[in-house]
């Protein structure tokens, strides 16, 4: 299975730093994955629904450790790419404003 495209759409709240749509193999997208900072650095959370005793459960989440992987990497990836293309338009903006 292919991860054949993420979409990250950035957010700018202190711990969640992003949301993010993972589509595999062109076919099937799993909607939702949080990116977050925490203590240890940034990772992914899984889409999730609160049950009725008030815990939170995985709607979608990979079944082996490797799958985890990949989609963490993958995705925290693209997520600094669109971090890094948005910090640069912030940049041109403000030097358009400063001329």
């Amino acid at each position: 299975m292919e991860i054949t495209e993420i979409r990250i759409t950035l957010r700018s709240e202190p711990k969640l730093k992003a949301f993010a749509n993972v589509t595999f193999d062109n076919s099937f997208v799993v909607r939702g994955l949080k990116i977050i900072e925490g203590s240890n650095g940034l990772f992914i959370s899984m889409p999730s629904r609160k049950a009725k005793d008030g815990t939170y459960r995985d709607i979608a989440h990979p079944i082996n450790n490797e799958m985890r992987k990949r989609i963490e990497e993958a995705v925290i990836s693209e997520y600094r790419k669109k971090l890094a293309e948005s910090e640069s338009r912030e940049g041109e903006a403000r030097e358009e404003k400063a001329e």
